[in-house]
């Protein structure tokens, strides 16, 4: 009982204390649909698609340059990491990606692509100014999820059948550890002090909490959702908040977003979604979270403060990946 009451006031603490007040700015909204070949794109005031265009054959992972100025598609079945401009929406060209590109990740300098290759258990190193790629880095079966620490020292990809998280030396590029996590781990996020990576492990149904200094997994968090059965909680994209205070993870077909204390690494909600949730974006201001509901074929708005979906919008068929493109 008194687990419980403490839960609550901090549930209270945190709710009153994230998010920005008043109205919301009017950002734009990324979501690349698996199925249609398109990107639906949502202004975050109105929570309303604002428009779609075509880009390349089953797109997942999308990203935003550092200087926003340029964004990324992964588009898997076409084995091209697409390039956009972001004023126009129009497609420049398309980088030398390696086979089935599922994820990636902007270097923090903006200098480089790092990108999982699923088809062929490697990570490939692009450098994003002479367009080449300048490496590619074995790694274990089925990559997947992509990451770079703040410090720009070393990159992450996990590995769905290996079970691992490859930490890769950005300049020797040797994979300078291998740490296992629980069963198919989809993806990875370090905090934005760089002393923790957290690991979504699919089938595990867990994340993996890692320390950095040691890198040794220092927790598992387990979820646990009354009337859901275990074997429907299965996390895939993490978020947390810049002062690392609060991470969200989607649980793919649970329906749910799991909020966590980051620094108790306790469960203190669960926010109900669309069907087969799969990746979350931010807001600049953090006062929305936005996720891609896979099955149900759209994604929900999350107000931040209040912990809460307050509106879900329609999209393309599968959406998968979401990035925020902040408006002035």
């Amino acid at each position: 009982m008194v687990s419980k009451m403490l839960a609550q006031i901090r549930l209270l603490v945190i709710a009153a204390t994230l998010g920005t007040p008043g109205g919301l700015k009017a950002h734009e909204a990324y979501v690349s649909n698996e199925k249609d070949n398109t990107i639906s794109v949502i202004d975050t005031a109105t929570m309303s698609v604002v428009r779609t265009f075509e880009v390349g054959q089953r797109p997942r992972g999308i990203t935003f340059s550092r200087d926003k100025k340029h964004f990324f598609v992964c588009a898997s079945d076409s084995d091209a990491v697409q390039v956009y401009d972001a004023a126009t929406d129009k497609h420049l060209y398309d980088l030398p990606s390696g086979e089935d590109p599922e994820q990636f990740v902007v270097a923090p300098d903006n200098r480089r692509l790092y990108v999982a290759n699923e088809d062929n258990a490697v990570t490939t190193i692009i450098d994003l100014e002479s367009r080449t790629v300048i490496r590619q880095v074995d790694v274990g079966i089925e990559p997947e999820g992509m990451a770079v620490s703040p410090d720009n020292s070393i990159a992450v990809t996990t590995s769905e059948t290996t079970n691992m998280a490859h930490l890769i030396d950005t300049q020797s590029f040797e994979v300078v550890d291998n740490i296992l996590v629980d069963q198919r781990p989809r993806h990875a996020e370090f905090s934005h002090d760089g002393k923790e990576l957290w690991v979504s492990s699919e089938i595990g149904g867990t994340v993996a909490v890692i320390d950095m200094a040691t890198r040794k997994v220092k927790k598992a968090i387990f979820f646990e959702i009354q009337g859901v059965r275990a074997d429907l909680i299965q996390p895939v994209g993490v978020k947390l908040t810049r002062d690392d205070r609060i991470a969200f993870v989607a649980l793919g077909p649970s329906n749910r977003v799991a909020v966590v204390d980051a620094k108790t690494l306790q469960v203190i909600k669960y926010i109900l979604v669309g069907q087969r949730v799969w990746h979350l974006a931010l807001t600049p201001e953090e006062d929305l979270l936005v996720t891609t509901n896979g099955v149900s074929n759209d994604v929900t708005f999350i107000d931040v403060r209040k912990l809460q979906a307050v509106k879900s919008v329609a999209v393309g068929r599968y959406p998968w990946g979401v990035a925020i493109k902040p408006k002035p």
